[in-house]
Formats: C-alpha cells, structure tokens, sequence
C-alpha cells in the first residue's frame, strides 16, 4: 500500500478526533460547563478504527497499543449514554470483533511480525519506548474516566481526565516530532489547546457553584 494512502488513513482519523474535540468544546463554551455528547463517543470510536488501522500498516506498536486500550472505553460510555443499543447488530458485532481480528491476522506469521513490530529499524527501541509510555499515559485519561463514570452510572469527562489529556499529549508530541510522524504531531497539536481550555472551564463552572 503507498504511503498516500496510509497518510490519507491516519489523517482521516487524526480529523476525526480533532472534530469530536471541537464539537465538545463549543458545546462546553456554549453551556458554560464541560459536556459529553454522544457523538463525541460516535466519532472517537471510527477515528480509533481508522487509527487502529495507520498503525497497523506503519508497523508502530505504541499507536496500536494505544487504540487497543481505549476502543473498547468508547464503546463503553456509548452503552453508558443509551447509544450503542441503537446501533444495527451487524454493526456492533464487526466492531467489537474488528480489533481482535486484526490481531489474529497479524500474528498469524509468528516471528516476522514481531520482528517487524519491535525491532522495526525506523524506531529505535528507546523511541518505541518513549511511545508505549506516552501512549499509556494519554490511555489511562480514558481508563480514569471510564472508572469515574460506572461510578456515577453516567457518561462525563471529569477534571483528571483533561489533566492527563496534556500530560499524555505532551508525550505524544514528543515522540511525534522524533518519529516525524505528521499525523500524530498535527493531531495533538490541536488537541493540546482544547484540553487546557476544557481545564479552564471545569474550574470556572465549580468556581460558580461554589
């Protein structure tokens, strides 16, 4: 496959998750409080499926791993909001199954591929790993508010989470530029300014209620 289209993928995602971010933000603005709307999750979820994939054909484990962790989170909080019921079955089922598909099909050459995937010549074991932290670091964001949100049996996006959100994409940027991966540097360079801002205006809205 050309790297075109492999660019054309991991962008499509990378707007994706901008367009969700955006949306959330404006929502916020608009209500004066930090708001999740359903389709924040709807387009988290195709944007981790087409990330899922630009990962896979880039031969770059942490972007996997990354998606690996949180796909299922937003498929959670859409059952949380009452929207993943909505969805044909046919669709939930080849969702739910997609990653562990890729897995299987990826795998299935044993050595080569996890020769490929960890000793791959682009990314020195020392970059992989600055990539697997700061991919776990922005995952656990979703991982703290997945727990925060059985916990009150409802869909939100708490305090920590936007806290993590910076730290994690601090990380990202950083292996970003050291990879020269466009599509990773372009994403979070966005999404960095939304977080901060959504910072601001959780500590406005308890400002208030206080």
């Amino acid at each position: 496959m050309s790297d075109w289209v492999i660019y054309a993928i991991g962008f499509s995602a990378q707007l994706l998750f901008s367009g969700r971010l955006l949306l959330q933000w404006i929502l916020s603005e608009k209500n004066n409080k930090v708001v999740t709307p359903s389709l924040f999750w709807k387009l988290s979820l195709l944007a981790s499926f087409l990330l899922f994939v630009y990962g896979y054909l880039r031969d770059d484990f942490a972007i996997m791993l990354g998606q690996s962790l949180t796909y299922y989170i937003y498929i959670r909080n859409l059952q949380l909001q009452g929207q993943w019921q909505k969805s044909p079955k046919a669709l939930q089922w080849l969702l739910l199954v997609f990653p562990v598909i890729i897995v299987i099909y990826g795998y299935n050459n044993g050595q080569y591929d996890m020769v490929t995937l960890f000793e791959n010549k682009a990314i020195p074991s020392w970059l992989l790993t600055l990539g697997i932290i700061a991919q776990l670091t922005f995952t656990l964001r979703f991982v703290y508010q997945w727990i925060t949100s059985e916990k009150n049996k409802s869909s939100q996006l708490p305090i920590g989470f936007w806290r993590m959100s910076v730290v994690g994409a601090g990380l990202i940027l950083s292996y970003a530029i050291i990879r020269e991966d466009p599509v990773l540097f372009i994403g979070h360079c966005a999404g960095l300014v939304i977080y901060i801002r959504n910072i601001f205006i959780w500590k406005k809205q308890h400002y208030e209620v206080s």
